[in-house]
């Protein structure tokens, strides 16, 4: 699939005052995709490429079938001993290193970095991303770029001059806007500082949320999710919309549809049967705003996903996850509990 140009942010209309035709063309679109989805012109998007990196695009605004604005995933690819050009931009950006070891400058320290690790490209940053390892470097980027650029925050680009420099002043601290503390905040964050929990959902290790205030994310969720063979996460209904990629194994997204009936107040209707979306390795599956869902391991190894949230979303008042079915590991640790007590 190719572009003529890049989309940053897609627009919505309608000949009435609904946008039910919108959302249905949303849902109609297949939710799980792979590298046949490769958006790849560094010539039009993608700034911090350099001749040796390389970017692809698996979700992103302009994409055909649309699926969502509210997260954008990607891709970066770097051979030993190379780097990628480096950029900067107004939005938040969250690395997850897939394989390889190296570090990046950001606005101009230096960062180490290695595989399992997440790393932060917090807001109005130069960063530049390094391969010192004996491996190619490979990292999933999560952002809610679009988010910025609603919010008319786009200025971003290479390094240069600036235009018309003779109107300007001098230069100064872009960072005193920023919120006081930020630069306090944990930018990489390592597996052994994080934990492997058991919870209703099943077995999780939270990475950036808002119950993370110690790392420097303010946009975006990630957590990891572990699945056994024959086994299943939790069944949970929740506002925002999502993508899980596939670290390993295989399975399927049970997903059921909540529409709005509006009488005398909002009322949901969750769908009697869910869609089932098939997915494996190295696959993005994604979950659309008020879904009712699942995921299910079908295969015979642990079944691992990363999974990321736009977290403003939550801050619109839709901070609650409705628990409808528990992970059978849960629900066996509290028996446990239970038995011992």
């Amino acid at each position: 699939m190719g572009k003529e140009g890049r989309v940053f942010l897609r627009g919505m209309s309608s000949e009435q005052y609904g946008l039910k035709e919108f959302r249905q063309a949303q849902l109609s679109a297949p939710r799980v995709r792979n590298d046949e989805f490769v958006v790849d012109d560094a010539s039009i998007g993608h700034s911090g490429d350099s001749k040796d990196s390389r970017t692809w695009w698996r979700i992103g605004p302009g994409d055909e079938p649309f699926l969502t604005q509210n997260l954008q995933i990607h891709f970066v690819e770097i051979p030993p001993g190379k780097s990628n050009h480096g950029h900067g931009h107004q939005n938040e950006a969250v690395f997850y290193i897939l394989q390889g070891s190296g570090y990046e400058i950001h606005d101009d320290k230096r960062y180490d970095w290695e595989q399992g690790d997440i790393v932060v490209v917090h807001t109005d940053s130069v960063h530049r991303h390094f391969n010192d390892g004996a491996e190619t470097a490979k990292a999933l980027v999560m952002k809610a770029k679009s988010t910025w650029m609603y919010f008319g925050l786009i200025q971003q680009g290479r390094s240069g001059p600036i235009d018309r420099e003779h109107e300007f002043g001098r230069r100064e601290d872009w960072s005193q806007i920023w919120t006081d503390g930020v630069e306090d905040k944990v930018k990489v964050v390592k597996p052994s500082e994080t934990l492997w929990e058991t919870t209703r959902d099943g077995r999780v290790r939270v990475l950036a949320s808002k119950d993370t205030p110690n790392v420097r994310v303010f946009s975006v969720d990630v957590y990891e999710q572990e699945i056994p063979a024959g086994s299943r996460s939790g069944k949970h209904w929740h506002m925002a919309d999502e993508v899980a990629y596939v670290i390993s194994g295989s399975g399927e997204s049970l997903q059921w549809e909540v529409e709005a009936e509006i009488a005398e107040r909002y009322y949901a209707r969750v769908a009697t049967e869910p869609t089932t979306w098939e997915f494996k390795t190295d696959d993005t599956v994604y979950v659309p705003q008020n879904h009712v869902h699942q995921y299910v391991n079908t295969g015979d190894e642990p079944l691992r996903l990363l999974v990321a949230q736009n977290r403003l979303i939550k801050y619109l008042g839709y901070d609650t996850v409705v628990n409808l079915e528990d992970a059978p590991e849960f629900a066996g640790a509290k028996t446990a509990v239970g038995a011992a007590g």
